[in-house]
């Protein structure tokens, strides 16, 4: 007979901390890429969930819960936090184990939430993390005697390079049993006991020479000074911007005539051709349109990567503070919009972390305001086909045209946010706290695998959605093939210029055009998808010999000057993608936001095409 097997339980350990104490790259440090991302149940808060490893032998589950300051949320976030650690979340084991990850440069707030979490009564062991950190500002931290004052086990961590791993994960299974601990009890906590028993730990334990930190307030002095703070922050912008068109324009080259060389071997090498014509006219003209700005896109997040991970982000974010508030919001929705000139998606996730619903709401439905990056390859083509590349001063104006097609967006949803928070979103704004982090180079190594993971993302977005919808459009827009002898571009006979000439008289009181009615349609799906759907529309609309030429070179010959200025004022507002409408029913559990949002966007976008065309008109442009 085979002898019974033994199943051992796994058991579940949740990592819980403050915002920026370093959570997520202590748990991307003890799971690898053992990781899982999901959703709650019943909630949009994100789930992240791998196996870490024991030095006994065993695995467990690890958590990686929202970042909160207390057991009293104030945000979806923090409330799912609360509700991990008590068992509250249908579907979840109870917890097995806590670790409270704390930063050592600020150890007396920090101390405050690990002081509530003992109090639960659950296994507990305190990470210090970054701990180096601590020692560059000139802190000494006894951790031996801050575990004794605790009686709990400290483990000091650099997770960033991999340090104190092995003696947390000893630390961890000394603490987890076999059978899984009693639920812990909510109980109301005395804050101010609290917080007086913290700085009294923090000072029997902590020493300071204050020489880096008076170094780092010196910077802050002029970062956050209310003149200079603004004007850097201004320029830092302007810079990027201006780096987004002259450092890209070699590699944009490439790519471009990369692909212009493939189309030549097809049609070397295949036949003449339906089969020819979805290869050349549908698959490359319009995804490589698209392609050929992945440089422009990864110069772009290098910039952002960078700043956030040098701490200037969340001083950005307080810098904006008082120009949000006149418009009836804090610097917190600041983090959410900036996460949106990536894409509206995350930006919209993002609004979890604000505080008061009224305040997540308007940041919520301006978020698609923000220029995200699928309108880049929009405005790098239309800017590139009629903007001259010449410099103004010591600036390029094409770079110009880039910062104030930004700067109008960033406006736009300043002014939407105002007119939305004294109508259908009207309310107190709550008071604006955030913690500062640690002024510390970036680690190079994690600004690769940033710009790899958007590189990823943009070209498997490139190879789905951008080639589906192209080789649709590509098919829409070559049959029904045109009678025998008819005179007209074969794309005026096919559907897709049926559907554009029957939208057309909407959209040609703002200067479109039937190609460009054709394009906005599937640029639903996704906003690059405009440019793709151009490339193939003009690629199809050429009857010349050869079909050679770029987009940008055929677009500067088929639009007059102020039909590419409205189409530039429509993308500043234009109705965001299905992937945006469709989070934000998500978030907001209902389909009015996503309807309203469409629509006033829809209206600010015709609105601002309209006045523009007429403008440039009556200007002689």
């Amino acid at each position: 007979m085979n002898a019974p097997v033994s199943i051992t339980r796994q058991p579940v350990v949740a990592l819980v901390g403050n915002p920026n104490a370093g959570k997520t790259s202590l748990f991307n440090a003890l799971t690898g890429s053992r990781q899982k991302v999901g959703n709650y149940p019943g909630v949009t808060v994100e789930r992240k969930a791998g196996r870490l490893a024991l030095p006994d032998g065993r695995s467990a589950e690890l958590i990686d819960l929202p970042g909160t300051y207390s057991l009293t949320p104030r945000s979806p976030d923090e409330a799912v936090t609360r509700d991990a650690i008590f068992g509250r979340i249908a579907g979840e084991r109870p917890l097995d184990a806590i670790v409270a990850v704390v930063d050592a440069t600020n150890l007396r707030n920090h101390l405050r939430f690990v002081l509530e979490l003992k109090a639960l009564g659950l296994p507990l062991v305190v990470a210090l993390n970054m701990i180096d950190l601590a020692a560059r500002d000139g802190i000494g931290i006894d951790s031996a005697r801050l575990g004794a004052l605790l009686d709990l086990p400290v483990v000091e961590t650099v997770a960033v390079r991999r340090r104190g791993l092995e003696a947390l994960g000893a630390a961890l299974a000394a603490r987890i049993g076999d059978t899984p601990p009693a639920l812990p009890q909510e109980r109301p906590s005395d804050v101010r006991a609290l917080q007086k028993q913290a700085r009294t730990l923090s000072v029997a334990v902590q020493t300071s020479t204050g020489s880096a930190r008076a170094w780092s307030q010196r910077i802050d002095a002029v970062v956050l000074h209310p003149l200079a703070g603004p004007l850097l922050l201004a320029a830092v912008l302007f810079f990027m911007f201006q780096a987004v068109f002259s450092w890209a324009e070699a590699p944009m080259g490439w790519i471009e005539a990369g692909v212009a060389a493939l189309q030549a071997e097809l049609a070397a090498a295949l036949p003449e051709g339906w089969f020819l014509s979805l290869l050349n006219d549908g698959v490359l003209a319009g995804v490589g349109a698209v392609v050929v700005f992945l440089p422009q896109i990864l110069i772009l997040f290098l910039f952002i990567i960078t700043l956030e991970q040098t701490g200037y982000m969340t001083r950005a974010a307080f810098l904006m503070d008082r120009l949000m508030a006149r418009v009836g919001l804090n610097g917190r929705a600041f983090i959410p919009l900036l996460s949106s000139f990536a894409c509206a998606v995350p930006g919209i996730m993002a609004t979890r972390t604000i505080d008061s619903p009224r305040d997540r709401l308007t940041t919520i439905l301006i978020a698609p305001l923000m220029t995200c990056s699928a309108r880049l390859p929009v405005y790098a083509v239309v800017i590139g086909a009629f903007i001259p590349a010449r410099d103004v001063g010591p600036f390029g104006l094409q770079g110009l045209v880039l910062f104030a097609l930004y700067l109008a967006g960033i406006v736009g949803a300043l002014v939407a946010a105002f007119a939305l928070r004294r109508t259908v979103t009207k309310g107190a704004a709550p008071p604006f706290l955030m913690e500062m982090p640690k002024y510390q180079w970036p680690a190079l190594r994690d600004v690769g695998l940033g710009l790899y993971g958007r590189a990823t993302a943009f070209l498997q977005r490139a190879g789905t959605i951008i080639l589906a919808s192209t080789i649709v459009l590509w098919a829409m827009a070559s049959w029904p093939q045109p009678p025998v002898g008819g005179t007209k571009p074969p794309i005026e006979y096919s559907l897709a210029g049926k559907i554009g000439a029957a939208l057309e008289p909407a959209f040609a009181p703002i200067g479109f055009n039937k190609e460009i009615v054709i394009a906005l349609v599937p640029g639903m799906a996704a906003r690059e998808v405009a440019v793709s759907a151009l490339g193939t529309v003009y690629a199809l609309n050429d009857v010349s010999e050869d079909n050679a030429g770029s987009l940008i070179e055929r677009l500067r010959s088929a639009w007059p000057l102020p039909t590419a200025l409205a189409f530039l004022a429509w993308f500043v507002f234009a109705p965001q993608c299905i992937s945006t409408l469709a989070i934000t029913r998500r978030e907001t559990a209902s389909w009015r936001w996503p309807i309203f949002m469409f629509s006033y966007l829809f209206a600010a976008a015709y609105m601002a095409a309209g006045i523009t065309y007429h403008v440039a008109l009556a200007a002689g442009l």
